[in-house]
């Protein structure tokens, strides 16, 4: 397999994804990382020009040929998670209680190779937008990019992004026409009562049995099976009740939950449906009810050309590609990009036996650098690097 860029390379986007690592940052927070990126583009693989600030933190580095032709956007996440991290070795977090559990040091660490890849082969027509985004673990940050102003200038043609994907062959391209991730919604319930003695909860108004009532019914929503057009989950995350003071009988209760479906309309539908019976059973029980959300991310849906272009891709490569039966479960929040853009997510198995995402032992593998480097560089021939 020859690679897309020579060993000197290679080894210093292992620095930088060290250096990444060892340096990670929550979402909205991504200060000091979106700065490390620019100065090293700005450095090393130096961009026709950035666009900065982007939905907060985010930042545009584009390469222009200067010449008429399409508009193609690669994209990868800036922000780390609240988890501390176990591993030990030498790059480890210098933050404690955050930590890059999720590889979005590694997504950035592929970007930065496909703009090394970029100044070695300039565009011959269009423009190649290299977006690094804030905020996509609470799914804030995609569409804080697309209300900014200043990316109506960009307004790409196509979009592409992958994940890394534990449990999968190492370096096997796996990807899904069509839905691709799950639409995901965290509603958060609160219910008022009015406390009472504990010897006389009668005289009160406790959520306890409404917040048990509300937890079955969401349990006799879910559907598991991932082939089904109704495809549901609703998973209770949070919930507190009263306070520890024995002698009282609780008069304020939270529930909060995750909704997981294949697509919006689905996840309107049985949200209109939970929150009808919901209300229902705080009404019969004189409960007032408040209902917000947080943490929304809208289903990736995978355009067929730039799935098509994907596998082209991993086939000429030789890499194991994998065609989804179902969408994935996880939520990402590249889905606002391709509700509005045509394009596709992908993803890049990093090992059978790597740890899951978001558990603390997890570390990006540093082999999927090439496997990612050559699907950008792979992907960004088909647009702006012909004369047809």
């Amino acid at each position: 397999m020859t690679k897309p860029l020579d060993e000197s390379i290679y080894d210093q986007l292992v620095s930088i994804r060290r250096y990444l690592h060892a340096n990670p940052e929550l979402s909205g927070k991504e200060y000091e990382t979106v700065e490390y990126v620019k100065n090293t583009l700005a450095d090393k693989f130096p961009p026709s020009f950035f666009v900065e600030g982007l939905g907060g933190t985010g930042l545009a580095a584009t390469y222009d040929s200067g010449k008429d032709g399409p508009t193609l956007l690669f994209r990868a996440e800036l922000d780390a998670l609240p988890i501390e991290e176990v591993n030990n070795f030498d790059y480890q977090s210098n933050r404690s209680g955050v930590s890059h559990k999720c590889g979005h040091d590694g997504h950035m660490t592929i970007l930065i190779g496909l703009a090394a890849w970029l100044t070695q082969n300039p565009p011959v027509k269009g423009k190649v937008v290299l977006l690094f985004q804030p905020a996509e673990e609470n799914g804030s940050g995609a569409v804080s990019v697309l209300e900014d102003e200043d990316f109506e200038g960009i307004d790409p043609d196509c979009v592409y992004a992958f994940h890394n994907l534990p449990g999968h062959p190492k370096g096997s391209i796996i990807v899904k026409e069509g839905p691709f991730t799950s639409a995901v919604n965290s509603l958060l319930l609160t219910f008022r009562g009015k406390t009472s003695h504990a010897g006389e909860p009668q005289s009160g108004v406790n959520p306890a049995l409404v917040m048990a009532k509300v937890i079955a019914y969401a349990d006799e929503m879910n559907q598991f099976d991932r082939g089904r057009k109704d495809f549901c989950i609703l998973t209770p995350v949070y919930a507190t009740l009263g306070e520890k003071a024995y002698g009282v009988s609780a008069g304020y209760g939270e529930l909060h939950f995750t909704l997981r479906t294949r697509n919006e309309d689905t996840m309107s539908e049985k949200e209109d449906k939970l929150l009808s019976e919901i209300y229902r059973l705080a009404n019969d029980s004189d409960l007032k009810l408040e209902v917000d959300y947080t943490d929304r991310f809208y289903g990736n849906s995978n355009d067929q050309e730039a799935v098509d272009h994907i596998k082209e891709v991993a086939k000429a490569k030789g890499y194991d590609l994998i065609e989804l039966d179902d969408p994935l479960p996880f939520g990402e929040d590249f889905g606002a990009f391709t509700q509005q853009f045509s394009g596709a997510m992908f993803c890049i198995g990093s090992g059978e036996n790597t740890p899951a995402l978001h558990n603390p032992d997890y570390d990006f593998p540093e082999e999927l650098i090439d496997y990612g480097v050559q699907m950008f560089s792979g992907l960004t021939q088909f647009y702006t690097h012909t004369n047809d």
